[in-house]
């Protein structure tokens, strides 16, 4: 008789800035976030695989807290009940899992049924998907840990590959003979050749017990720290979702490890399923163009372009026409702020740019010009020695946190909608065409009651005016920062 598990809980991993898909992605603005030739974000094109599931019980989303009331608003109405975990420090998938599997086993039981699924993956063909994931939970309700092997279409050194052992009898998987972590050229041509080596697609199948036990058995340190955390964990509602925050001094001191090298590849009986669904991992700008469509010269384009005499390329534009000529196999990224312009082969080094820009100083390397916040969008408009310019649309019914400067003033004249200022000494109420003034170290917050887009320009004056000169007092419901 076949082993039972119990209901499906798919678990999402949300976060990472994608340093490598710079400049659209970036630390306001991570993968999860970003689209891809038009229509729905990564993060909620996964969900959407994770509710084609059959007799999914629950999601369990982990992201960070900073951008916990994004990932709510980005998912709502998106389908079967929706839970969250809001980290407050990314600590890499080992300990995410971990914590969702603590979550899952105390809701669902250890039997529930983990399918743990990156929000930065492109798949397209659902069925497959699904097929492949029944399978896979054959494998898992006998208390194997799970993976998925994917057939290489090259020699890539930015993935970790498996090995595939004996094929398990009565099963669509096969045992995992050895890991291997990003492998040099050489190798991975080797690799390819032989038939024997499958890339690792960092989808995982486990029931909540099996993964709970093998960290209790191979990383008893990583749980140990996890369930301290948990169990000391804020749990409130946003948006009428369900979240947990664990313990912020806990969480700092969880180690980080990736669950391939906490768990995976310590563990005995490690089975993988060979996919048979499309798979793209979006970490790099090779794989964008990988995963969309081309033209008769393998062009594939986002945007606005004009291309003459142009082969193998990726061309991104954001708001303006890119033009190129005579040029082959080169990634070609426009933003209102930063243009990016490499061989296509070499996209993995653009997390350098990223990295330079960074010992820099330069705001560009982790903000875009227009920035997304649960509460809407500001978009920094002009700056220099002393001021900054922005302007800020807040969404009807949506305000920010009561918060304080203390190296800025702040000038506000609203340009639509209606504005509602609160001080600790009272309430304001602004119109179209009037403003106000919040000196350097008041409290204050900005809120729109509304039913129309609020719209302000915002014009700071001092000496720094830096992201990070805030100090919050509360975060409304469903808002952030």
């Amino acid at each position: 008789m076949a082993a039972k598990h119990g209901p499906w809980v798919p678990v999402i991993l949300s976060g990472g800035a994608g340093a490598r898909l710079w400049p659209v992605s970036r630390q306001s603005n991570p993968k999860p976030f970003i689209t891809l030739n038009g229509g729905a974000t990564l993060l909620r094109r996964t969900v959407a695989r994770a509710a084609a599931l059959k007799d999914v019980a629950g999601i369990v989303t982990v992201t960070h807290r900073d951008l916990l009331a994004r990932t709510v608003d980005e998912l709502a109405g998106g389908g079967p009940s929706l839970r969250y975990i809001a980290e407050p420090l990314g600590r890499n998938t080992a300990p995410a899992v971990a914590v969702a599997a603590l979550e899952a086993s105390l809701v669902w039981g250890e039997k529930a049924l983990l399918f743990v699924m990156p929000a930065d993956h492109w798949i397209q063909n659902v069925s497959a998907f699904v097929a492949d994931a029944q399978a896979a939970a054959v494998l898992a309700a006998q208390g194997r840990l799970v993976t998925f092997g994917i057939a290489p279409s090259r020699p890539e050194t930015g993935f970790g590959w498996l090995e595939m052992g004996a094929a398990i009898e009565g099963s669509a998987g096969f045992e995992v003979a050895r890991f291997v972590e990003k492998p040099p050229r050489e190798v991975a041509q080797g690799f390819v050749a032989d038939g024997r080596h499958l890339w690792n697609a960092g989808l995982f199948c486990f029931t909540a017990g099996a993964i709970l036990a093998a960290f209790e058995a191979h990383r008893p340190d990583i749980l140990e720290a996890v369930q301290e955390a948990w169990i000391a964990s804020s749990r409130r509602q946003v948006q009428g979702a369900l979240v947990a925050e664990p313990d912020a001094p806990a969480y700092a001191r969880v180690p980080e490890a990736s669950l391939d090298y906490a768990i995976m590849e310590k563990a005995a009986g490690v089975a993988a399923v060979r996919a048979r669904f499309d798979w793209t991992d979006i970490g790099s700008w090779q794989a964008v163009h990988e995963a969309m469509p081309h033209d008769a010269e393998g062009n594939a384009v986002s945007g606005e372009a004009v291309l003459i005499d142009v082969k193998g390329s990726f061309v991104h534009s954001d708001g303006r026409v890119v033009a190129a000529v005579g040029l082959a196999d080169v990634v070609v990224v426009d933003t209102p702020d930063a243009l990016l312009v490499a061989h296509r082969s070499r996209s993995q080094e653009v997390r350098q740019v990223v990295e330079r820009l960074r010992g820099l100083g330069h705001d560009s390397a982790d903000n875009p010009r227009t920035v997304t916040r649960a509460w809407g969008t500001y978009t920094v408009l002009d700056q220099g020695e002393g001021f900054k310019i922005k302007r800020i649309v807040v969404k009807p019914g949506r305000a920010l946190s009561m918060q304080r400067h203390a190296k800025r003033s702040e000038h506000w004249v609203v340009v639509s909608g209606e504005a509602l200022v609160a001080r600790e000494a009272g309430e304001e109420r602004l119109g179209p065409n009037e403003s106000t003034f919040v000196p350097v170290g008041q409290k204050h917050r900005l809120a729109n009651p509304g039913e129309a887009d609020l719209v302000i320009i915002e014009v700071q004056c001092g000496p720094y005016l830096g992201e990070d000169d805030i100090e919050r007092f509360d975060v409304p419901a469903g808002s952030a920062s």
